[in-house]
């Protein structure tokens, strides 16, 4: 599908209110991600690859986009008769039941692709916002590292990427380490062109996560965030510019380390999980999730 020009129109995406929730800190098992069939036989799903170096929050992102997305968005559930049914539900009743506790993930497993076959059904009842397929596929940052300098994936990885199948791009970068991670995503955009996958025509977003290092749970203007992006990764938004790609800050809440030493969240920060959401079905659908309804709908309900 070809991406929502409208929305790209608007590169730096920010919340526009704080949407919170506290939560209780817990002690039990942390999330550790399950290996899945990585086949690739059926095409009928939206694809989005998470890319970024270790460490930089990627499993924190999808666990808190798909808890934003069963609390507050509507309702998510494993997709029927896919390859991993019943892993796919172990895994999100972790991650949604983690967080909820204040546990954050556990690091993706090195080689492998970490995949989540899901169904996404809004709760805003117009008849143009529906369902969609959902497959979310993230793997661990020391595999991102391998395509600098000419180096290639794990043929798990290659799989996917070579595959003619719609996938959206969700590009994490730690607001610590940005500057750093600059030349990984330019070689990244590199990659993908070699492979014949232009960012003209596909969905494809910034996300500058931890901004709560930044001393602040959110960015005074857009310009503040549109300034850090260019100061700390040129070369990354000369890219995204160039393609009219999207761009936006993320946090999760509040974290502190407990007794072990072990991050712990205090206060769940669902602001930016909403933005992605918001993002990722309009870069799709070319629906806002938050669209209104047509006359009729609005006045009977219906």
């Amino acid at each position: 599908m070809e991406p929502n020009k409208n929305l790209q129109e608007k590169k730096v995406l920010t919340p526009r209110a704080p949407v919170v929730e506290t939560i209780s800190n817990s002690t039990t098992n942390e999330f550790v991600a399950i290996s899945d069939s990585s086949s690739l036989s059926s095409k009928d799903s939206n694809f989005i690859f998470f890319f970024g170096n270790a460490s930089t929050g990627k499993s924190v992102i999808l666990a808190s986009m798909l808890y934003h997305m069963n609390a507050r968005a509507g309702a998510i559930r494993p997709k029927r008769n896919s390859p991993n049914t019943k892993e796919a539900e172990v895994l999100l009743f972790d991650l949604l039941d983690n967080i909820r506790k204040g546990i954050l993930p556990a690091r993706t497993t090195v080689n492998q692709v970490t995949r989540l076959d899901m169904v996404f059904e809004p709760n805003n009842r117009s008849k143009k916002v529906k369902p969609i397929d959902l497959t979310f596929l993230e793997m661990a940052g020391d595999d991102h590292m391998k395509i600098r300098r000419g180096g290639v994936y794990h043929r798990s990885i290659e799989e996917y990427l070579n595959s003619d199948i719609p996938l959206n791009f969700i590009l994490v970068t730690d607001y610590n380490t940005a500057k750093e991670d600059d030349s990984l995503m330019f070689s990244f955009f590199n990659e993908l062109e070699r492979k014949g996958r232009s960012f003209k025509s596909v969905n494809a977003i910034l996300v500058i996560s931890k901004w709560d290092k930044s001393g602040s749970m959110g960015v005074s203007s857009e310009e503040q965030l549109a300034d850090y992006i260019q100061q700390n990764m040129p070369m990354t938004n000369q890219k995204m510019d160039t393609y009219g790609l999207s761009k936006t800050f993320y946090t999760v809440g509040s974290v502190e380390k407990n007794e072990k030493g072990e991050d712990r969240l205090l206060q769940l920060n669902l602001s930016t999980a909403k933005v992605l959401t918001d993002w990722l079905y309009e870069s799709i659908t070319n629906v806002s999730l938050d669209y209104e309804g047509t006359f009729w709908e609005r006045i009977f309900g219906k």
